[in-house]
């Protein structure tokens, strides 16, 4: 049975690792001409993740990548004083947590599957057919018995399949952006922060990284008028949104006309009512974004495609059968993610100056806290702690045989058995 996966990301080579494992042929799309390593940004991995990690044999790299982020310091907007945090009592909230760049993350997922999985980089889906014919920018059309988009939260495959994304944005009023810079101040496991009224940035660093990023979130009462591919007026909206906040974030600023990678896009949710349509199926940001940088969505991201492929080699290919049961298994992992989103941007981004008198004061006490009680606390008060250590996931044991769709005896003998292009 042949599936094809757009986008190389996270949730793609995740999807494609399992499916593979279950028997299937997977072949992976990506518009991209080499894997992506764009600057990224630091992501959080939360037990759920970290279990299906070390079940695909990565855990080792995973860690051995880790930020290593154990440290804080906190500048609030009109404070004289900084208060210290120490981030290993803050991450303790979870039985199992890493924060590892993006970028990284994603060549580790791609070096695990690189060999039984055919990749086609600089590519992109133009249409896909009810019958499963699917037609691409550059290469000749082809076949499939399914389609999924894992292509992000712009998906091209959603777009395609389910019409335009404006019909399940949902904007929660806040905006993100990230660049990358020289590490000037040596940072390695530091996080410095600035907290203002609707506005908050930060810069960290990490020994291996080389360099460092800044990260900025600001608040906007209404959608900004600007396209996410139009990168000089994104960055003429981020300085102004953090114009006079303090010299630190001004000098992270005058690196906009050099950094060598930079991302910004508003804080969006996707709701839809369904995440498949006939063959065609979503996981990941593409289907149910909690919103960027406040949701645990590549924690998120990294269960769907686990609980996805698990339905489909439970329903031995079957997508009528495994699609609604995919549905069925994410539904409340997801509800959870939306509202712990919710939370969290309300708490990194104050709306008020008590807000973030609150935001100091709490970390300032979980740092003062012994470990125990400082670990209990945050479980108790913080949506995502909870929310990821109650998730519970079916185990789906890899399949003896592979499931025969109507096209596997008439492969294209070039790419069978899926080995990289």
């Amino acid at each position: 049975m042949r599936i094809l996966i757009s986008g190389a990301s996270v949730a793609g080579p995740v999807l494609a690792y399992w499916l593979t494992r279950h028997g299937f042929c997977v072949t992976v799309v990506e518009r991209a001409p080499t894997l992506r390593k764009t600057g990224g940004h630091a992501v959080d991995l939360f037990w759920p993740a970290m279990n299906i990690s070390e079940q695909m044999g990565v855990l080792a790299r995973v860690q051995e990548r880790a930020t290593g982020a154990s440290r804080m310091t906190l500048y609030r907007e009109g404070a004289r004083r900084p208060v210290h945090v120490d981030l290993s009592k803050v991450f303790s909230a979870t039985d199992r947590h890493v924060e590892i760049m993006r970028d990284d993350l994603s060549e580790i997922y791609y070096d695990v599957t690189r060999d039984d999985v055919e990749y086609v980089f600089g590519d992109s889906i133009t249409a896909i057919s009810p019958d499963g014919e699917v037609r691409f920018e550059n290469a000749a059309p082809r076949r499939f018995d399914l389609v999924v988009g894992a292509d992000g939260l712009h998906s091209n495959v959603r777009r395609l399949v389910f019409g335009d994304e404006s019909r399940f944005n949902t904007f929660i009023g806040a905006y993100f952006g990230v660049l990358t810079l020289p590490n000037a101040s040596g940072l390695d496991g530091e996080l410095l922060i600035h907290v203002g009224v609707g506005r908050t940035a930060g810069m960290y660093g990490a020994r291996h990284l080389g360099d460092a990023r800044a990260l900025f979130l600001f608040r906007s009462e209404h959608e900004l008028d600007y396209h996410h591919h139009d990168v000089p007026r994104q960055k003429e909206l981020l300085r102004a949104a953090f114009d006079g906040m303090h010299s630190d974030v001004d000098r992270w600023l005058d690196e906009l006309d050099r950094t060598p990678a930079f991302y910004f896009d508003s804080i969006t949710q996707l709701h839809m009512d369904t995440w498949s349509r006939g063959r065609t199926t979503l996981v990941g940001d593409a289907g149910y974004c909690p919103g960027p940088a406040v949701g645990g969505s590549t924690t998120l991201a990294v269960v769907g495609a686990y609980l996805l492929a698990g339905e489909l080699a439970r329903a031995r290919g079957d997508h009528q059968r495994a699609f609604p049961a995919y549905q069925r298994a994410m539904t409340e992992h997801v509800r959870g993610s939306h509202a712990a989103a919710l939370s969290a941007a309300k708490t990194l981004i104050p709306t008020s100056r008590l807000g973030g008198w609150g935001l100091a004061q709490g970390a300032r006490l979980i740092s003062a806290l012994p470990a125990k009680p400082s670990r209990t606390l945050l479980r108790l008060t913080t949506k995502s702690a909870r929310l990821y250590n109650s998730m519970t996931i079916d185990d789906y044991p890899p399949s003896p045989t592979a499931p025969a769709g109507p096209e596997a005896d008439s492969a294209d003998p070039a790419t069978a058995g899926g080995r990289t292009l």
